[in-house]
């Protein structure tokens, strides 16, 4: 498997094809539309923007903003690729508790979804990061 470097348009699209091809869907009984903006990205304008959307019964994860957001998460490329990548809960809390992770709108909301993927994790969504950790430089 190829390796690509985090957020970068070719790692972008290989989580996009692991995502159609796993299919995941425990966020999707939550409800929830979600922007996030990652800061200080080595490469390309230095932000990138992208949302999760499980307000239709799928977890829609893409690049971009949605309009009317329940919440929008703002951290920097380090913290995301920690959380997002290596799977570190430890990160997230850290981050948080320094003011390197910004939540604006319904921090419950988010908490609840967070909350459930921890007790109850969809197996496709296991899966789906078990390979994107793989192709991840």
């Amino acid at each position: 498997m190829a390796k690509h470097a985090f957020l970068s348009d070719e790692w972008v699209a290989a989580a996009r094809e692991i995502r159609h091809e796993l299919k995941p869907n425990s966020a999707a009984d939550q409800g929830i539309r979600m922007n996030q903006v990652v800061t200080d990205v080595p490469f390309g304008s230095g932000t990138i923007k992208s949302h999760l959307d499980t307000s239709l019964g799928e977890a829609d994860i893409e690049l971009g903003h949605l309009e009317k957001p329940d919440v929008t998460v703002t951290l920097d490329y380090a913290t995301a690729k920690a959380i997002l990548v290596e799977g570190n809960p430890q990160v997230a809390m850290q981050a948080f508790m320094a003011g390197k992770i910004k939540v604006d709108g319904d921090l419950a909301k988010l908490l609840t979804m967070l909350q459930t993927l921890a007790v109850a994790p969809d197996p496709a969504a296991i899966a789906i990061a078990k390979r994107i950790q793989a192709m991840t430089e």
